[in-house]
This record gives C-alpha cells, sequence and structure tokens, in this order.
C-alpha cells in the first residue's frame, strides 16, 4: 500500500490548492512536495511550463509564516545553481505575475530574519 499523507487543511493549504488550480488552468505542471524527511528544506511546489521553464514556489500565509533551517539553507543552493524560489501568498493574478519576475524568497527571509533579530545568519557553504 503506499503512503497516505495527512491532508492540511489550514490557511495555507487552502491558498495552496487555490494556486495549483490557478497554476493549472494557465497549463503549468505542478508537481507538490510532501514534506517529508526526504525533502526537507525543499519548496512547497515544483512546476514547469513550456514556455516559461521551471521554479519552485513556497506558499506562505501573508498573516504570519516562518522558515526553517533548512529552508535558510538549501534555497541559496537551489538559486546558485540555477533554480530560483519565489515566495507567493494568495492565488490571485498579482501573485502569479511575481512568477516572471526575479526570485522574491530572498526579500522575504531577510525580512523575517530581521524582525525576529535573527540578523547573524550566516549563508552556507558548499563545503
Amino acid at each position: 500500500m503506499p503512503p497516505r499523507f495527512k491532508e492540511s487543511t489550514g490557511p495555507e493549504a487552502k491558498i495552496q490548492h487555490a494556486l495549483i488550480n490557478l497554476l493549472k488552468v494557465k497549463d503549468w505542471f505542478v508537481l507538490s512536495t510532501h514534506g517529508n524527511a526526504f525533502q526537507v528544506g525543499l519548496p512547497d511546489l515544483f512546476i514547469c511550463h513550456r514556455r516559461y521553464g521551471h521554479r519552485w514556489i513556497d506558499v506562505k500565509n501573508p498573516s504570519g509564516y516562518k522558515f526553517t533551517p533548512a529552508q535558510l539553507d538549501i534555497w541559496p543552493l537551489l538559486c546558485a545553481h540555477g533554480s530560483g524560489v519565489w515566495i507567493l501568498t494568495a492565488a490571485t493574478e498579482h501573485e502569479y505575475e511575481k512568477l516572471f519576475q526575479p526570485c522574491n524568497w530572498y526579500t522575504f527571509t531577510l525580512a523575517w530574519r530581521q524582525e525576529k533579530g535573527w540578523n547573524d545568519y550566516k549563508e552556507p557553504t558548499n563545503g
């Protein structure tokens, strides 16, 4: 029997489901990560489009969000190797348009670290 994953119903999950529907209507292939032990630090969605290429998306609740240490380690490495990470907070056209701008994960994490007083974060190394 294949493993079963608990379906989340919180605000972030609702945004994610609506965003998946929006992306599929716009002809994106959407692969949802499940956040298990083998996917620590990966964004919530991997998407790709014949015309626009691929993107990683992490869905955040605009009312409040956090980042794991694994996300703060992995996302810079993804971007350094040519695979950007976008944070989206709603399933709207305005948020969708962000996918065609430079990836925005850094502005979200920088603001979050400053808010939490976590300014001594050091960028990961490849060693």
